[in-house]
């Protein structure tokens, strides 16, 4: 199998890191040779968090290039706007509605793009976007949505839906078990 290409993307804080350990535990199940890599902008002051998983037969480097990702998931708008050059043609954009406000919106040096769904859809990609957010809320608490995330890739995807609960009984620690497998249902279905 050819190596395949996807990139996490998100501002500190969101969970980023579970979302990589969940996928990259689902394709390790699959017997798939799998590099992850994770580049923190200034993730602790809420910046920027870029996860790269890349997987196959035999991968060399987990580095994902401009125009190499088959997949980008969003948690938040403007972060998906900003990883679109890595897409490449005929690649998927999931992501989140979530609009978090960077730091030059904060102090007043810049606007919030308007209209960034839109524009995303206008940039030719298949884009699946949903308020994940609201879904996670559903779910229990809001640190959910990127668990709401991997239940949309999921549902896009073949992997085995018993790899993915394996998956969360693995990663996710006991007493948030629950809540995490309903945020994933819900996901899913969005």
């Amino acid at each position: 199998m050819e190596t395949r290409s996807i990139m996490i993307v998100g501002v500190g804080g969101q969970g980023s890191l579970l979302a990589s350990r969940l996928l990259g535990n689902v394709l390790l199940a699959q017997g798939h040779d799998v590099k992850v890599s994770e580049v923190h902008g200034m993730s602790q002051r809420g910046g920027s968090v870029v996860t790269y998983v890349k997987y196959g037969d035999k991968v060399y480097s987990p580095v994902v290039e401009k125009g190499e990702a088959d997949v980008v998931i969003s948690f938040e708008l403007l972060e998906a706007a900003r990883c679109l050059p890595y897409l490449k043609k005929g690649g998927k954009l999931i992501t989140s509605t979530q609009q978090i406000d960077p730091m030059p919106v904060i102090t007043g040096a810049a606007k919030y793009p308007e209209n960034l769904e839109e524009k995303l859809r206008e940039a030719g990609v298949e884009l699946v976007a949903v308020d994940a957010l609201a879904l996670a809320e559903q779910a229990g608490t809001a640190k959910a949505s990127n668990v709401v995330l991997m239940g949309v890739l999921a549902s896009r995807t073949d992997f085995p839906d018993e790899l993915w609960q394996n998956a969360l009984e693995q990663c996710v620690p006991p007493k948030f078990l629950e809540l995490n497998k309903k945020a994933f249902e819900l996901g899913k279905q969005a």
